[in-house]
């Protein structure tokens, strides 16, 4: 029997990047998956592919930055399932104006509101949910940007996806006594939609050594399907080919023959 076979599972941002390739993976592994998203056309797709390869997917789309569109979408997965026993909290978004210069409160509250609120509505939509029967597992994309302040993914971001980290972590503190888990995975570089945010663009060379979304959304699944007396607090992941790290090796070597040259 497949792990997850009897599971319901919320997959948020589902209809491209990582929330898409994480709800394939867990409808792989068993689960019905309810797909949720902005747009329905993204998330149609999403579910065509996990029913072609025999799975099970439900689309609710709704916006995850309004309270109330969330709670509509919960009480219907509670009216036809009973139960929500996987949460995958991966919508999300960033700007190209990031910049403390370029920031505008629309764009503070766009940012703040696509990763963080939406986080905490969801979050707080589905634990009674699991109250219930003492059972459930949370699992939140963050970014390495919710680690390291980054003036790359910007200060909106930046400070958004650090939010997420402590939310998860805090679910852990109060609902470990319910058999409740939460996971933040914070990745990386990935190659998604998101980069085409960026301000400067990313070679198609670029993303190919970039993780993957299939990589994430795998993780995601690895997370899903460990036994309820184990929590993943916090997991990180990155391509081998680190940007950051690249980058820094050749400032290093630069700096190195910089100094050899100025000794002759």
């Amino acid at each position: 029997m497949l792990k997850l076979t009897g599971k319901v599972a919320w997959v948020t941002g589902a209809g491209s990047g990582i929330g898409q390739a994480a709800a394939i993976a867990l409808a792989k592994e068993g689960a019905v998956v309810v797909l949720t998203g902005r747009r329905k056309g993204p998330l149609d797709e999403t579910a065509a592919a996990i029913r072609k390869a025999g799975g099970k997917a439900i689309v609710r789309a709704g916006d995850l930055m309004k309270a109330a569109a969330v709670s509509r979408i919960a009480q219907a997965i509670d009216k036809q399932f009973g139960r929500c026993d996987i949460l995958v909290n991966n919508a999300g978004l960033n700007i190209l104006d990031r910049t403390w210069r370029q920031l505008t409160p629309a764009g503070v509250e766009q940012v703040i509101d696509g990763n963080l609120s939406s986080a905490f509505y969801c979050s707080s939509a589905v634990l009674p949910m699991m109250r219930r029967r003492k059972d459930g597992v949370l699992i939140h994309t963050s970014s390495m940007a919710g680690r390291s302040p980054s003036t790359l993914s910007g200060a909106a971001y930046s400070a958004a996806k650090h939010g997420v980290v402590a939310m998860s972590h805090t679910i852990n503190m109060e609902e470990c006594v319910n058999g409740i888990r939460s996971c933040v995975v914070c990745p990386g570089e990935v190659a998604t939609p998101i980069l085409d945010k960026r301000p400067i663009p990313i070679t198609k060379e670029e993303r190919a050594r970039m993780a993957q979304s299939e990589d994430v959304g795998d993780l995601i699944r690895y997370v899903a399907c460990l036994p309820p007396h184990i929590v993943i607090n916090e997991v990180m992941i990155n391509p081998t080919w680190n940007r950051g790290y690249v980058a820094a090796l050749r400032r290093a070597t630069q700096e190195k023959q910089a100094k050899a040259k100025a000794r002759k």
